[in-house]
């Protein structure tokens, strides 16, 4: 008891020191799991072979990512991506098998082992890339999209691998005596058989519904399993939760949540399917269900804990002494799964009409072996498809290029996320053959309600946008905007700044609003400006460069918000708007005064002027507020009034 809470406590401690610190320099909590478990392994030597059992533990963290992902895609979603599952997928996998196959014949292998370590290394790591891609928000991008079908097609495709490879066993392993050095090398991978659905007898009794049967048998038996997936799902879990949901007990719901998951991925285990795959297709079946944000938040932190073991059992089980015995060789190796992997992939973007920065997310994120290429490894050993010998340095190659994925993750941030992302915008400016009275910097959020109350009202405006893909698609809408950067002089020249009445800086870059009203104010010392403010210290940077009318982005809506939330607690609406009237004057009249003690580069709670004055007319507003309720509840007559902005409800445009 005392060991296991010791290694428990030694894994914790690595993850808790060294994740914070690689996500706050933005390294990612991939490569901080990983270096941790480096640490705690082969530097340290803290952990040792129960990283091994542990890993086969911690992989059931990917077949919970697989039903969460499931949960986020619907079924008319999945049947959209079957071009590129199929399609994408298919050629991925069978190309970069074909070229690692080749170079290993090269190399002077066998083919039969050329093909096993093609087919090993085609596939990639989905635990490291779905966690990157959606820690990074890259997961809805296209890329991210495209990466997501390869990786469900690689899953989809260690089914028939499994069943094809015994056919390549090397007749001259099979009869050589070696079975001993082949259980060697099997303990030495860091996959096990049983994680690849056949039931390793080390792990308990062995459990098949299929063996021994025959080929129409075993294909109805598949079948009926995932009949009984799709059709428990559509049918059975609903009055399953209802009813678990009635007892009032939240650990009952939770317990259902992982019986649910552990219990398909035992079913597609007994058949001879992938736990992943038969997860992910109920994750699918229940994406409609009323209970599927109960079953996220119920499941997430167990995907999240065991998907952080895996990677830390994956940097401790990196042998350094096969590393260091012939690092050259090692290093070149990944080096070149790297390079092929990307190199197919990129011709397959190329294809598939991948643009810019997406072609390069698809091509790094999927460049390394995955950690199905542990259990192919011992699983091809235990058949004798490639010799034990092999299996230190294939398993060291499967690690170390796992390790380097986070890298090229950063590598695509700082280089072609944002170097595609402006070739991507990048074209010249539109000519502007427009003019109107108010000219709007910006047609994001805060810039198209205002263009729409001032089109709307008879006004003629011109809009500039530094967006293309917004311009195109207000296009479609036939709203008229420009495409150009507003904070280039000559661009607001062009759209009529020396006749335009008002100037609209709508953009939300801070520091360029603030730029942009300095700079019109230079140019048009009469013209009327009006200022989207970030925040409140905003307000006072854009009244020193001589905004007319500050407006915070979110005041107006959190008013709102607050007269909604005394209404919610019983107050009449009178006294509602009353109290939020009040809140605004007073708020504006302490934002003249605190404006005059800010000072530009002193922190305000350095301030002490500041301090007092805020401290000052908050007391004075919490006052007023109480006692003008006190007031209030003794005139009724009063509250026969109703503020303007009351009416009817079917009077309502809730739009």
């Amino acid at each position: 008891m005392a060991g296991l809470l010791l290694d428990a406590t030694i894994y914790l401690v690595a993850a808790v020191i060294l994740v914070p610190i690689c996500t706050r320099f933005g390294l990612g909590s991939v490569l901080g799991y990983l270096i941790a478990g480096v640490l705690i392994g082969p530097v340290l030597g803290l952990v040792g072979q129960e990283t091994q059992d542990l890993q086969h533990i911690a992989e059931f963290g990917v077949v919970m990512m697989l039903f969460l992902i499931g949960l986020e895609l619907e079924p008319r979603a999945l049947w959209d991506m079957r071009t590129r599952l199929l399609g994408l997928g298919g050629l991925q996998v069978g190309l970069t098998a074909a070229l690692i196959a080749a170079a290993c014949m090269a190399m002077g292998l066998q083919w039969s082992v050329a093909i096993a370590i093609g087919l090993t290394f085609a596939l990639s790591s989905t635990a490291i890339v779905m966690q990157s891609l959606a820690e990074k928000k890259l997961d809805k991008t296209e890329g991210g999209r495209a990466s997501f079908s390869i990786l469900l097609f690689q899953d989809i495709a260690v089914i028939p691998m499994l069943a094809f490879l015994p056919l390549l066993a090397l007749p001259m392993v099979m009869g050589s005596g070696l079975e001993a050095d082949i259980a060697h090398g099997a303990d030495a991978a860091h996959g096990a058989v049983d994680a690849a659905h056949d039931g390793d007898s080390s792990h308990g009794p062995s459990l098949n519904l299929t063996e021994g049967l025959p080929g129409w048998a075993y294909g109805l038996t598949v079948l009926a399993a995932v009949g009984v997936v799709v059709g428990g799902g559509m049918y059975l879990t609903r009055p399953l939760f209802r009813f678990i949901a009635r007892s009032g007990l939240r650990e009952m719901f939770t317990a259902t949540a992982l019986f649910l998951v552990i219990g398909i991925a035992l079913l597609m285990t007994l058949v001879g399917l992938s736990p992943a795959l038969g997860t992910f297709l109920a994750g699918v079946v229940l994406a409609n269900s009323e209970y599927r944000h109960e079953l996220e938040a119920d499941i997430e932190p167990f995907k999240g804990l065991l998907l952080g073991l895996f990677f830390i059992t994956v940097g401790a089980g990196i042998d350094f002494d096969v590393l260091t015995a012939d690092w050259m060789l090692i290093g070149g190796l990944v080096a070149a799964l790297i390079g092929a992997k990307a190199a197919v992939l990129m011709v397959l973007a190329f294809v598939f009409k991948l643009r810019g920065r997406n072609r390069w997310l698809m091509a790094l994120s999927l460049a390394q072996a995955g950690e199905f290429g542990f259990v192919l490894i011992s699983f091809n050993v235990q058949n004798n498809v490639i010799p034990a010998d092999l299996v230190p340095v294939l398993s060291l190659v499967v690690a170390l290029s796992m390790l380097v994925t986070p890298l090229l993750f950063i590598l695509y941030e700082r280089v072609f996320h944002n170097k595609y992302a402006e070739s991507e915008t990048a074209h010249d400016p539109d000519e502007i053959d427009q003019r109107g009275t108010t000219i709007i910097a910006g047609h994001g959020r805060f810039g198209q309600i205002v263009h729409r109350v001032l089109r709307a009202s008879g006004y003629e405006i011109v809009v500039l946008e530094h967006k293309s893909d917004f311009v195109d698609n207000m296009a479609k809408f036939g709203v008229k905007t420009f495409y150009g950067d507003a904070t280039r002089p000559d661009l607001l020249h062009a759209a009529g700044l020396k006749d335009a009445r008002q100037f609209v800086a709508a953009i939300d870059d801070k520091d360029q609003i603030t730029e942009l009203v300095k700079h019109v104010r230079r140019e048009r010392p009469d013209i009327h400006i009006v200022a989207r403010a970030i925040d409140r210290h905003h307000v006072y940077q854009l009244y020193a460069a001589g905004a007319n009318d500050i407006i915070r982005e979110t005041f107006d809506s959190a008013v709102r918000a607050a007269r909604s939330a005394l209404e919610g607690l019983g107050e009449h609406p009178f006294e509602a708007e009353k109290a939020v009237r009040y809140f605004v004057r007073h708020d504006r009249e302490t934002l003249v005064k605190l404006a005059a003690a800010w000072r530009e580069g002193q922190s305000v709670f350095e301030n002490q002027e500041y301090l007092d004055i805020a401290r000052r007319q908050n007391e004075l507003m919490e006052q007023t507020m109480r006692n003008d309720r006190e007031v209030g509840r003794d005139n009724a007559m009063e509250r026969a009034w109703m503020p303007p902005d009351i009416r009817p409800e079917e009077e309502v445009d809730e739009s």
